[in-house]
């Protein structure tokens, strides 16, 4: 679908629930970036915020019904149904998720869902319990597989006292996002595989070894990529972090269990960013049962990890190959080293220690490729990760287009 850029047309669509009055604050700021927004809220929505406020902010009529006479005389609903350009549902409830899945359509939004061809987005926002339920993590795998956009929700203090995920983002957070949506961004239709966090290697059933990755900067990698347009599968080792919107996420615990992922997806892929902490060395054997503390001394013989990295490096036809270099001293001349050895073509470089690179929410890279280097300063890892997606493009876009004048 053909966007306006100068006044896109947004479908807003509001369900029930707390978060309602954050549509207020979207409302306004979608306006202010010279969007036109078309409210549409459910009955329970209405509940929480007035059709008028938010009929004030946007400048149209808010719709509310299905069965609105007027309206209807001329199929309305398959009317707002083809306006739309892109359909925002903020806040979704997790009862309008369900009914997104299965396809309902027995109101007026669900309606234009199902009758709609523009990209859907939704910001879920629900108690923490249902937000973790098995039956919402189902309904959001299937809607992620259809293409719909899922972002958030964040973590924090709830209105039902509680604290943990289900929060809506935020309407500035939100608004950037549907900015970064309505225009192509430099990886457009880009496939783009990502690793991120730690991995576990089991000793025993309950004891392993791994490292202080927290994930933030393969998540935060996965999200930049995913507003550059490119179609991002991510690959994480176990994390605690809430899932970036990504065309596919695969869990994974032990280095050889994302080998095999990387190495099952990597065909027909543009970019590869290696930014997990894979484990360098795994348990010879793995005991069967709890090692009991009987000894003075535990000995564990330990065997090298295949080197994902490397490995998509070596594939004859292979991707843009990124690596991380996570260094606790002289850090160029590591990280180039690992650049000319693995022959990446990129490599991010930052320093690792006490309150440094890892568990941290800021970061510094230094990131080299063969012929350049550039430094990134300190600044939050998502800000960190949409400057460096924007150079992997730039130095993609820079290969290939050296490769065609050949």
């Amino acid at each position: 679908m053909q966007v306006h850029p100068a006044r896109p047309r947004i479908l807003l669509g509001v369900t029930g629930g707390i978060a309602a009055y954050k549509a207020a604050e979207l409302v306004r700021r979608l306006r202010a970036m010279g969007a036109e927004v078309q409210v549409v809220m459910t009955k329970a929505a209405t509940r929480f915020v007035t059709p008028w406020t938010l009929q004030a902010l946007s400048g149209r009529p808010v719709r509310t019904r299905l069965w609105d006479q007027t309206a209807e005389a001329a199929m309305g609903h398959i009317e707002l149904a083809r306006w739309a350009e892109r359909v925002v549902i903020a806040p979704a409830s997790a009862d309008f998720l369900a009914k997104l899945r299965a396809g309902l359509a027995d109101d007026l939004l669900s309606t234009l869902c199902l009758a709609t061809e523009a990209p859907i987005a939704v910001a879920p926002a629900m108690n923490r319990r249902m937000w973790r339920h098995p039956a919402t993590q189902e309904n959001l795998a299937v809607l992620k597989k259809r293409g719909v956009q899922v972002w958030g929700p964040a973590t924090g203090a709830q209105a039902c006292g509680e604290t943990g995920p289900g929060r809506m983002l935020e309407a500035a957070e939100l608004c950037e996002r549907i900015r970064a949506w309505l225009r192509p961004g430099p990886l457009n239709g880009k496939r783009v595989l990502i690793t991120a966090g730690p991995t576990r290697e089991a000793i025993d059933p309950v004891r392993f070894l791994s490292n202080r990755s927290s994930g933030k900067m393969g998540y935060a990698l996965a999200q930049a990529a995913a507003e550059a347009g490119a179609q991002v599968v991510l690959v994480s080792g176990p994390t605690a972090l809430a899932p970036p919107p990504v065309a596919e996420l695969v869990r994974v615990e032990s280095a050889k269990e994302m080998y095999e992922a990387v190495m099952a997806r990597v065909e027909n892929t543009a970019i590869f960013i290696a930014a997990a902490a894979v484990a360098d060395y795994t348990p010879a054997v793995v005991q069967p049962h709890k090692i009991k503390k009987e000894t003075e001394w535990l000995h564990l013989e330990l065997v090298k990890t295949q080197d994902i990295l490397a490995e998509v490096a070596r594939r004859p036809k292979r991707p843009f190959t990124v690596g991380f270099a996570a260094e606790t001293e002289r850090l160029e001349e590591h990280a180039r080293a690992k650049l000319e050895r693995k022959g990446l073509d990129m490599i991010a470089a930052n320093k690792v220690g006490k309150g440094v690179g890892f568990e941290v929410d800021e970061n510094c890279l230094w990131v080299l490729w063969p012929g350049g280097a550039r430094r990134l300063p300190l600044a939050s890892k998502l800000t960190l990760a949409r400057q460096l997606v924007a150079l992997i493009a730039e130095r993609y876009a820079a290969k290939n287009s050296a490769k065609d004048s050949r």
